[in-house]
């Protein structure tokens, strides 16, 4: 019985991590996370002009989900227009933290990567 619910918790850890890996991996998310971290609670235009190239319909459903994750938390303020602001939640910032070595490993590493792209010749 107790190795049975051993089981069931490894496998929904092991969900939960394939989908946060997948999450992550998307184009915005670390993305969003980063600007939030570094500059710390936004307003959804003043997010969109720090993440850069993204569509409005985009940086809404990458806020969505940080939001469904308890990632970032959405402050809605009652004035006329609507002052809306973003910040990570405590969760938010420990992943952020979590992925700081891939920061460092990229800002180690940018130039070997670059010399091996341009060295790189597709054989198709």
């Amino acid at each position: 019985m107790e190795s049975e619910r051993v089981e069931a918790a490894d496998v929904q850890m092991e969900e939960l991590v394939r989908e946060m890996i997948g999450r992550l991996a998307d184009k915005w998310t670390m993305v969003v996370l980063d600007v939030l971290e570094e500059q710390g609670t936004l307003r959804f235009t003043q997010l969109a002009g720090h993440v850069g190239d993204i569509s409005q319909k985009m940086l809404t459903k990458t806020l969505r989900q940080l939001e469904a994750d308890g990632l970032v938390t959405r402050t809605v303020h009652p004035v006329i227009p609507p002052h809306v602001e973003y910040t990570l939640t405590p969760l938010g910032r420990s992943l952020s933290e979590a992925f700081c070595p891939v920061w460092l490993w990229a800002e180690a590493n940018h130039q070997a990567v670059a010399r091996a792209r341009a060295a790189f010749k597709p054989s198709h």
